[in-house]
């Protein structure tokens, strides 16, 4: 059974820092490439950064670029977000999705074949 557990998320004043962790199971790491997502109240789910399954390759979203950070870990399975200077327009829930199709990372999340339940990020002004 493929499963995500996204994990990190919390309450931040603006400018704080988080790390968004996802843990993957059930597949083999290197045949999927995983992406970050969120998804504010009222807004559509949108990506915010990927990383292939093959090179490791990254890409971001233009509003998160200069913040976030995504990089992985593969002895331990797990996918990372490193978010800084964060701001009250990153408030929201952030998945965790993986792509078994576009292997080069999508930011789109018609493209995710799999995601994690999700995990709360909310940034005080």
């Amino acid at each position: 059974e493929v499963q995500l557990v996204e994990s990190g998320g919390g309450l931040v004043q603006a400018g704080g820092s988080l790390r968004l962790s996802c843990a993957l199971s059930g597949f083999t790491f290197g045949n999927y490439a995983i992406g970050w997502f969120r998804q504010a109240p009222g807004k559509r789910r949108e990506g915010v950064s990927c990383i292939s399954s093959s090179d490791g390759s990254t890409k971001y979203a233009d509003s998160v670029k200069g913040r976030f950070t995504i990089s992985r870990d593969n002895a331990k399975n797990t996918v990372y977000l490193q978010m800084n200077s964060l701001k009250p327009e990153d408030t929201a829930v952030y998945y965790c999705g993986a792509s078994v199709t576009v292997v080069v990372g999508t930011l789109n999340p018609y493209e995710i074949d799999y995601w994690g339940q999700g995990t709360q990020v909310t940034v005080s002004s």
